[in-house]
């Protein structure tokens, strides 16, 4: 197989897995069995018109052209010309589905539905980066550039995943870049003929230098391919002992709000208003949780996540808190004071493993919270939130709640609310346009306090100011986005509970917007389960002896608490009432794990919930001893490894032109000297076909010959590459020549590399060698010139990463081999006798 076409099926291979990271954002993903044939078809035009052979440019056009013609094929063949060829209906149809396809992403949430126009998305997508990853691999011959279309489409499947983009799609789209490296090496290496290593197998490898007589790979491609694998796995591993910087959105597939908080103290969280109308819109519904609970009522049981406090004028915002563990009993919740009747409810709930949330679903107030797993608590909204990437996932969790039932009375009469929740739960922004205030005071005209204020609010929006349900409007909550939406009077919870509590605010009422669920609809045996189409939002507004008070101004969802209507019931216990296990409507608060229960009712623990672990939580005391060394050796390592290739040819440069305690002569040829760091260094670049077979040398002679090495190594990182081929004399003509060393101010430098060059072959050829000094002198002089004579961008190559220092890796190589062959005579010598014995005891036993 030639090069090219190696090259050509690398660039396929890496491209298709790339894109696999694309595959979770969709259902079905056979899309991309689809995109992998396409592509096939574009790499083999690609292939043929480059054996005819066809300008680049022309070969790239060519499969452009190619690559138009299929998608029409696909996607526009009614109206094409001929099935094929796209017309001026094609164009149109073409435009019309990619519209749609950017209306369905912005509609639905992630896995969307494979429609047509996100299908033409991803297949033209990722035809397009196909054809940039072989233009730039195999048509122009550069596949390091071809990284860069392929993280990009790695990049925007992680986007649009929420950041929760798999380990293993990285490590297919990292494998595939790693095989299209491997793949250029292998045909950069073949045409460079024999790989100069200095080892005696040299001369059995064959002509194309990749090969040894065995066929297995030289040792620097086995060596490169073992870098590789190594680099790649730690890029794996290195992320996962670090602490993580991911945040969570309602939509449920993140690591969570908690993420990274470690031992903090404070938590930070997006705004998940995008993600709820996503989830609202999808068009299948899917079961995301399912809870049994003792309360006589469920139609208040709201599972509420998260409450969002800040409003800055653009959008209501979970602000950073400080968090604690999870005590073993919640505090009161603020505000509640004891003469407001309360019902304490368990509740035992199920999440399934797709539903993947940072924060814990739950009843509100929540008393008390068995879970298992890394969760924190924060007080200020009484939030349970995962810590370092904890998720919702497959998780079963028992919750003992409140059901806080003031009258409404009580209500009308609260006291003035702490001047600490006042300031905080009454902020506006100043840009607040005046009709939202001005509107809230026409609608509450008339009411004596805020209580009843607040109750003709959610009237109004609820029943009496005309306004509609729809989850197709732009779901904006900025000020803009609510005085538009007092407007058109069509939204959905979002813009409700948005504008509750901005208008209750601006009357200088404290609000603010719980997201979480509604409570969901009755299946069989006694469980409640909770779909995508019951995520919804909310306003809490506070009032001192109740503490935060659910509202309910979306028209058809959810609904009116009591104490917003007429009549509050009269049978409410004034006490927390413990569940009576033989009520027939009451839910045992451990459900029956009975031998007939299905394992999809086991699965959703309708069987009775997993006995709870001891949430061990972490201690606010700052960063961890972990995570302040895991991003110390991080910062350490970013400093060093691009410095390395300077540090060990500076260290080189210092052992070739060091003292004779530097140089060993240990009965080998000057050119080898083998048991040292450097030993694969001081074999020469420019005469190393003179030096095979030379006798032992001197110390002076190893000296002129590792000086000679460095003159040659320093030519090589100023661009002038080595010539085996060459004797010392036509290397330095050489050096001379390529390096401009022969003008008159560089006249110094040429002498430098000529007396070298002769003082190399006085070592090679004299029968009794003289006394070279100033060795080190002349290799200064060329080293300067030849930085004199160069480009500011060259010195700056020469100097950061030398040509040179793949030295290195040929050195490793070489030693790699070296114990590869003792292992291999080790093993032999240890097994030669077995299997002699074994052979005669088969000859004897027949």
């Amino acid at each position: 197989m030639s090069g090219r076409t190696r090259l050509a099926l690398c660039a396929f291979a890496a491209t298709v897995l790339a894109s696999g990271a694309l595959s979770p954002l969709v259902e079905p993903a056979t899309w991309i069995l689809l995109a992998a044939l396409l592509v096939g078809v574009q790499s083999g035009i690609g292939a043929l018109t480059r054996r005819v052979p066809l300008a680049r440019p022309l070969t790239v056009a060519v499969q452009a052209v190619v690559a138009v013609l299929l998608l029409t094929l696909c996607f526009a063949r009614e109206q094409a010309l001929l099935g094929v060829v796209p017309g001026p209906d094609a164009w149109m149809h073409f435009g019309d589905l990619l519209s749609s396809g950017v209306a369905d992403v912005g509609r639905y949430a992630a896995p969307a539905p494979a429609t047509e126009g996100i299908k033409l998305m991803l297949v033209g997508g990722v035809l397009l980066i196909g054809l940039l990853v072989d233009a730039l691999a195999v048509t122009f011959r550069s596949a390091a550039p071809a990284g860069l279309p392929l993280l990009a489409l790695y990049s925007v499947a992680a986007a649009l995943s929420g950041g929760d983009a798999s380990w293993l799609w990285f490590l297919l789209a990292a494998t595939g870049y790693l095989l299209l490296l491997l793949a250029e090496g292998r045909d950069r290496l073949s045409q460079w003929g024999r790989v100069f290593g200095g080892t005696p197998q040299a001369a059995s490898r064959t002509a194309g230098g990749l090969e040894p007589s065995g066929g297995g790979p030289q040792a620097p491609v086995r060596t490169g391919r073992r870098i590789g694998v190594l680099a790649l796995g730690v890029a794996l591993a290195v992320p996962a002992m670090l602490p993580a910087l991911n945040g969570g959105l309602l939509g449920g597939v993140g690591d969570g709000p908690g993420a990274g908080s470690g031992g903090g103290g404070e938590i930070s969280a997006v705004n998940p208003v995008v993600t709820l109308q996503d989830t609202l819109n999808q068009p299948e519904k899917r079961e995301w949780l399912k809870y049994k609970t003792n309360a006589p009522d469920v139609s208040g049981m709201y599972l509420r996540l998260m409450a969002l406090n800040q409003f800055d004028g653009d959008s209501w915002k979970f602000s950073k808190r400080p968090v604690t563990d999870i005590p073993e009993e919640l505090p009161t919740p603020d505000g509640l004071s004891d003469s407001v009747a309360t019902t304490e409810v368990r509740t035992n709930i199920s999440v399934a493993g797709s539903y993947r949330q940072g924060w814990l679903p739950m009843p509100f107030p929540a008393a008390k919270v068995e879970v298992g797993g890394k969760w924190r608590f924060d007080p200020a909204r009484r939030t349970i939130i995962g810590d370092h990437g904890q998720t919702t996932s497959g998780l079963q969790y028992k919750v003992t709640s409140l059901v806080v039932n003031p009258t409404r009375e009580q209500l009308a009469a609260a006291p003035r609310a702490p001047e600490a929740v006042l300031k905080e739960y009454t902020q506006v922004p100043r840009e607040l346009p005046a009709d939202v205030r001005e509107t809230a005071l026409r609608v509450t005209a008339g009411a004596s306090n805020d209580y009843e204020r607040a109750v003709r609010l959610q009237e109004w929006f609820a029943t009496k100011g005309g306004f509609r349900y729809s989850t197709r409007v732009d779901s904006g909550g900025g000020v803009e986005g609510i005085s538009r939406f007092l407007k058109s009077k069509q939204g959905f919870c979002v813009h409700f509970s948005f504008s509750m509590a901005a208008m209750a605010r601006s009357m200088g009422i404290p609000a603010r917007v719980a997201v979480g669920f509604t409570p969901g609809s009755p299946v069989t045996g006694g469980a409640i389960s909770v779909t995508n189409r019951d995520a919804h939002a909310w306003p809490e507004l506070y009032f001192e002896g109740a503490g935060w008070t659910r509202f309910e101004p979306t028209p058809t969802r959810g609904s009116a608490p009591d104490y917003t209507q007429s009549q509050t019931p009269s049978d409410t216990p004034s006490a927390p009432a413990q569940p009576d296990p033989s009520s027939p409507s009451a839910a045992p608060a451990a459900p029956s794990g009975s031998p007939s229960c299905s394992a999809q009712d086991q699965r959703l623990g309708e069987c009775g919930a997993a006995a709870p672990k001891d949430t061990t939580g972490t201690t606010d005391q700052g960063p961890s001893f972990q995570a302040v060394l895991g991003w110390s050796l991080v910062a350490v390592a970013v400093v060093l490894v691009p410095l390395m290739p300077m540090l060990w040819r500076l260290r080189a440069r210092a052992r070739r032109l060091g003292s004779d305690r530097h140089v060993r002569t240990s009965g080998k040829t000057p050119g080898r000297t083998p048991g040292t760091a450097d030993a694969p260094l001081v074999e020469p670049d420019a005469n190393s076909t003179a030096l095979q077979g030379e006798p032992d040398a001197p110390a002076a002679g190893a000296r002129t010959l590792a000086a000679w090495r460095e003159v040659c190594d320093s030519a090589w990182d100023h661009g002038i590459p080595p010539d085996d081929s060459l004797t010392p004399r036509k290397t330095a003509a050489r050096i001379v020549r390529l390096g401009r060393l022969d003008g008159s101010g560089a006249r110094d430098a040429a002498d430098a590399v000529h007396r070298m060059a002769g003082a190399v072959e006085q070592v090679l050829y004299a029968p009794a060698p003289g006394p070279v000094s100033g060795l080190a002198d002349d290799v200064r002089r060329v080293r300067s010139g030849l930085s004199a004579q160069a480009s500011r961008g060259i010195r700056l190559r020469a100097l950061l990463l030398p040509r040179s220092s793949v030295r290195i890796v040929w050195a490793l190589a070489e030693r790699w081999a070296g114990v590869t062959e003792q292992w291999a005579a080790t093993r032999d010598r240890f097994l030669a006798p077995v299997a002699s014995r074994l052979r005669r005891l088969v000859r004897h036993g027949g």
